[in-house]
């Protein structure tokens, strides 16, 4: 096995496999693994939670336990963790378990990567991670960027912009777990950390290697110890690759990912992406309930393809609402992909959290589709597109999957994955799709890029 170059820490799911599908894009092989190897146990989703509301625990390894090896070779290894939304001290302790076993398969950079919407709480997480992994690493600085042009969200003097508005515009201000309500990621980081926030802008990053290397050494001499960057397009991503070749640490969004590999000496080639040819049923599990992903179900719907609506409501009265729906695929999916949501518009969203309550609505919700995400393959489904970081996270772990191998991407950040598991034991292939990603048709265009 050769020894990884570059090892990744996924505060979710989805953004890890968006990370991975930048990597892979840029020539890197790539196996992503659900959680730390030796810190996973059987039973229901852990660490989990839904746009609803709810969390559960999350166990991890202690110092010093006995790691498992990846068995699989790879050029990145990408650490999918479901700690963004959890306590702080929790996602510090699992971000330093997913540190000390990507040291073990040799990594020699680590990438610490959050959303391209900088999600998080005025306590964290990003920060306390950052500070942590930095102390582990030894290391006294690094940089810090959400920016992801080919998904529209750019970096100009600190501020994040989605698409053309303002990130406290966007809709993300209205996010029921992490509202963002100031684009100013200066701010926003210097409040979850001790250690002092700078920034690299534009007309420096404009500048190239050296400029950005002689800004990063201004900084350090004055104290700081995080920069922020500018990135308004992938030829800044680029411009900034080089200048972080051998920094210990590296934090940002998937962005950054495209202009690393270089370091590395890879090189972009189709067969980083390769994967076995796809066959099986077609079916859509949906959590999400961001605007890119409401968009999708009702492009899905309008189509006159086969869909149904969860009901929370229903769940908590009693109803086997999971039974119901394999019920009801048994009925469709040998005639073409359907699709089993509980997305909805924010205000339904609220309405239900006041009925239940959000930990109560959240767990529920996510346990049924996890449970038909499964019982869907069980009957013989093997592409599944799961939209929703945290639904993601649930249906994997439903699953039973423990690693993936990522091929072609299908929309910027969204990447064919392929995966076996104990219900798939000839091979599923599984996309995991953040919220707000992907373009309107993006249910259809997924599955018909197996017949391109």
């Amino acid at each position: 096995m050769t020894r990884a170059l570059l090892g990744c820490i996924a505060d979710d799911f989805t953004g890890a496999t968006d990370l991975a599908n930048n990597l892979v894009r840029a020539g890197m092989r790539v196996v992503q693994v659900m959680d730390v190897p030796n810190a996973r146990r059987a039973g229901p989703p852990q660490a989990s939670a839904h746009p609803l509301g709810g969390q559960r625990g999350h166990e991890v390894p202690s110092v010093g336990a006995v790691l498992q090896p990846l068995d699989t070779e790879a050029d990145a290894i990408v650490v999918a963790l479901k700690s963004r939304t959890v306590p702080k001290a929790e996602a510090i302790a699992q971000s330093l378990a997913a540190l000390q076993w990507l040291q073990a398969q040799g990594a020699a950079q680590i990438y610490f990567k959050y959303c391209s919407t900088f999600d998080s709480t005025a306590e964290g997480n990003i920060g306390p991670v950052t500070d942590a992994l930095m102390q582990a690493l030894g290391t006294d600085f690094t940089i810090a960027t959400p920016a992801f042009p080919d998904n529209k969200r750019t970096v100009f003097k600190g501020y994040l912009f989605v698409g053309d508005v303002l990130l406290n515009e966007s809709g993300m201000q209205n996010h029921p777990l992490t509202p963002m309500a100031d684009p100013n990621l200066v701010r926003v980081l210097q409040a979850q950390t001790p250690s002092r926030v700078g920034l690299i802008d534009h007309s420096v990053v404009a500048q190239g290697e050296g400029a950005i290397r002689a800004r990063i050494a201004q900084l350090k001499a004055e104290g700081v110890r995080i920069a922020v960057v500018d990135a308004v397009s992938n030829a800044d991503l680029l411009r900034l690759g080089p200048a972080l070749q051998g920094m210990p640490l590296v934090t940002a969004g998937s962005g950054v990912a495209i202009g690393l590999p270089p370091n590395f000496g890879v090189a972009p080639s189709h067969e980083a992406a390769r994967l076995p040819a796809a066959h099986g049923l077609q079916a859509i599990v949906s959590g999400s309930c961001s605007v890119a992903t409401n968009q999708q179900v009702m492009d899905f719907i309008k189509a006159g393809k086969p869909a149904l609506a969860i009901d929370p409501l229903r769940i908590a009265a009693g109803v086997d609402v999971a039974a119901e729906a394999l019920a009801w695929a048994e009925g469709h999916v040998a005639h073409g992909p359907v699709l089993v949501y509980s997305t909805a518009e924010p205000s339904a969203v609220r309405a239900i959290q006041g009925k239940l309550g959000s930990d109560k609505a959240g767990a529920m919700v996510e346990e049924t589709i996890a449970a038909i995400a499964r019982g869907l393959v069980q009957r013989g489904v093997r592409q599944l597109i799961v939209a929703g970081g945290e639904t993601s996270g649930a249906c994997v772990q439903a699953l039973g999957i423990t690693q993936m191998r990522i091929g072609a991407q299908i929309d910027p950040g969204v990447p064919w994955c392929h995966a076996v598991a104990p219900d798939a034991a000839d091979g599923l292939h599984i996309t995991l799709k953040s919220g707000n990603f992907g373009s309107t048709d993006f249910f259809t265009k997924a599955f018909a890029q197996w017949q391109a």
